[in-house]
């Protein structure tokens, strides 16, 4: 799967073909369904504007799974998954979980079991900013003005896989192992260096090669195959050092990659200047099929209020129509969609200042009328 996200290769692909597109829904746990549902009826509207023919399945995961099979990921979600061509993903986690530290079965098991079994090994994360939103950065406006990245993270190595990983039998202490092999390491900065050629050419290998064994054999890697991409500039960066930049000089990024445990520290990091979390999207690409998901959580206080943000999720769909389909339009036509509703003001409450706002549903049957009309 991972050969048909390059933009080279997409463009290959006639846009103007009519084609069937097979995708599973897992809408999730707390807001995951209602946002879902807008991205959804989005897609609906891009494959009839276009003269596509869309099929779809859902499927459960996380603590809705848990509660109807007993099982964060169940073997009929994943065989869904596996007979897809793109997953459309809202959001996993319950409170009832989050304060049982001691509960074995847990929804985000769920997650990573799925990042595992699909063998979604990158997650693609773009940053950039919104002129709307601007005012809302904790950054000032100078700064996080015309800010534009792509985070790449190794999803499926590092501290959250490796083994062993548990607590002692009293309980007083616990362990996790952080494991990386060298295929791991040179195909997820393969897939950066491809990304930085269609972007400002520039990678950022973030690690912590000063301490960690695991990090030393990123650096050690990144070094053996960045003369084979010349045009590109190499950089290498601790990730202390690079959580500082995020904030300090934002706009000197291009293409982040780093592993797994860093990469999730940093990308929430990232999202958060741009304004509003509520907003970006994301793609974990994979072996199998791959996964478009808002980078945001279930937001279990909003559940059923008609209130939450769907827009990171719609620009997911769009991801999904570039990376998974190669239809470069149709995503172009979402992301116009979604500039206009937010100069139109058409947006929930989480960034509508002091404008009026509207709610969820609002906010999806606006973009859905734009692209129809």
């Amino acid at each position: 799967m991972s050969e048909n996200i390059l933009k080279d290769e997409q463009m290959s692909i006639s846009n103007s073909e009519s084609r069937k597109l097979n995708l599973a829904i897992l809408p999730g746990d707390g807001i995951g369904p209602e946002i879902v549902e807008q991205a959804l009826n989005v897609t609906k509207a891009v494959c009839q504007k276009f003269g596509h023919t869309l099929s779809y399945e859902y499927g459960i995961v996380g603590a809705c799974a848990i509660d109807a099979t007993g099982e964060p990921y169940p073997k009929a979600t994943h065989e869904l998954c596996m007979k897809s061509d793109a997953v459309l993903f809202g959001a996993i986690g319950d409170p009832k979980y989050d304060n049982d530290p001691t509960a074995k079965v847990r929804p985000e098991q769920g997650l990573l079991k799925m990042r595992k079994d699909l063998g979604l090994y990158a997650n693609i994360r773009p940053v950039t900013t919104f002129p709307s939103l601007i005012h809302k950065s904790p950054l000032r406006a100078d700064l996080v003005e015309g800010a534009d990245f792509m985070c790449i993270r190794e999803l499926t190595g590092g501290m959250y896989f490796g083994r062993p990983q548990g607590r002692s039998e009293d309980g007083n202490t616990a362990y996790d192992t952080c494991v990386y092999t060298r295929e791991e390491v040179e195909r997820i900065l393969h897939l950066a260096y491809k990304y930085a050629l269609q972007r400002n050419k520039k990678v950022t290998m973030v690690d912590k090669a000063n301490v960690l064994a695991t990090s030393r054999l990123w650096r050690q890697i990144t070094q053996e195959i960045a003369p084979q991409y010349p045009d590109v500039e190499t950089e290498y960066m601790f990730v202390d050092n690079a959580a500082m930049r995020i904030i300090q000089w934002p706009k000197s990024f291009d293409v982040m990659v780093t592993e797994n445990l860093f990469g999730d520290i940093l990308t929430d990091e990232a999202s958060v200047i741009t304004g509003s979390l509520g907003m970006l999207p994301s793609a974990s690409i994979g072996i199998h099929t791959s996964v478009f998901e808002p980078i945001h959580g279930s937001y279990p206080q909003a559940t059923g209020k008609n209130i939450a943000n769907p827009i990171a999720t719609i620009l997911s769909a769009a991801l999904m129509f570039e990376y998974a389909f190669g239809m470069m339009k149709e995503g172009a036509l979402i992301r116009e969609a979604v500039a206009a509703s937010m100069d139109t003001g058409i947006v929930t409450e989480d960034i509508a200042n002091d404008s009026k706002s509207y709610k969820t549903t609002d906010v999806g049957e606006w973009i859905v009328n734009y692209i129809s009309k």
